[in-house]
């Protein structure tokens, strides 16, 4: 969603064995870039809802929300404004299945492999940064504060 020039996204860390799920995107203004699967929030839609059908949209995985990393303001590649919203998350059903049309590519990686900076070319560098090193050190916060129990 689109709001005087800013978007607002979300974003999930879906975490199996160790391990992060990264997406390669296909997406002209930033092809060939790894990000984590993401998307903007839809007008009058729920931002936990947003995450969840994210995840699916992109990965063909349903996740259940276990915590958020926080919020992130920051100009992205593409020159927009953005408040992400990044949220952790667990398998729960669906196997990988990518959305061609937006998603090249996926890979496994552990959190710590994210830190290095020539291993993958990544959207928005560093809020992911920020997002792995609150990952790494579990600086995670209750759903709660979305208003919802989980």
């Amino acid at each position: 969603m689109t709001q005087k020039g800013i978007v607002l996204v979300v974003s999930v860390s879906i975490i199996h064995e160790d391990k992060v799920l990264m997406i390669k995107e296909n997406k002209a203004s930033v092809r060939n870039t790894w990000n984590f699967p993401s998307g903007r929030i839809e007008y009058g839609e729920d931002i936990l809802e947003a995450a969840r059908r994210e995840a699916k949209e992109e990965t063909g995985y349903d996740v259940r929300l276990t915590a958020t990393t926080g919020i992130y303001n920051f100009i992205s590649s593409t020159n927009h404004q953005v408040v992400l919203f990044h949220f952790t998350g667990d398998i729960i059903g669906g196997c990988l299945k990518l959305n061609a049309a937006e998603i090249m590519d996926s890979k496994w990686i552990t959190l710590a492999d994210l830190l290095i900076p020539e291993l993958l070319e990544l959207r928005d560098r560093e809020v992911i940064k920020q997002i792995t090193e609150n990952l790494i050190s579990r600086k995670e916060y209750p759903l709660a504060l979305f208003n919802e129990e989980d």
